[in-house]
């Protein structure tokens, strides 16, 4: 049997500039409490299957710490989330830039920011059915 891994490598994140402008310009976009979560396909010649980007407001948080803690708690949810994602991702042969960007101006727990995670990644797979 054997063991699924759950990691997060370098290449699953989005550093692009104009990969990132593009995103916030052409993507697709929706709320799914408590993110904001804005999605595109992008090259076949990418490495990962899904790149993302993850945000915390600095005009909501104003200590770096609070803003890191979120950024770390939304990566984790992400992370043990990611599997089905990808896998429904890799079964429609499309490969995806997406951007969490964490909305509330109240720090949640890891409860409710993985329950946002995975509500937010169906709703990114449903739209993807929908559009092809």
């Amino acid at each position: 049997m054997e063991q699924q891994r759950f990691t997060f490598n370098k290449n699953e994140r989005l550093c692009s500039r104009t990969t990132i402008q593009e995103l916030f310009t052409k993507g697709k976009s929706f709320v799914k409490y408590p993110f904001r979560v804005s999605f595109m396909p992008i090259s076949p010649e990418e490495q990962g299957n899904a790149q993302i980007l993850v945000s915390v407001s600095k005009k909501r948080f104003k200590r770096a710490y609070k803003r890191n803690r979120l950024k770390r708690l939304t990566r984790e949810a992400y992370r043990l989330n990611k599997a089905s994602f990808i896998a429904a991702l890799h079964e429609k042969d499309v490969k995806l830039a997406v951007a969490f960007i964490y909305l509330p101006t109240d720090m949640l727990d890891y409860a409710s920011v993985e329950k946002g995670m995975k509500k937010a990644l169906k709703k990114v797979i449903n739209d993807l059915s929908n559009e092809g």
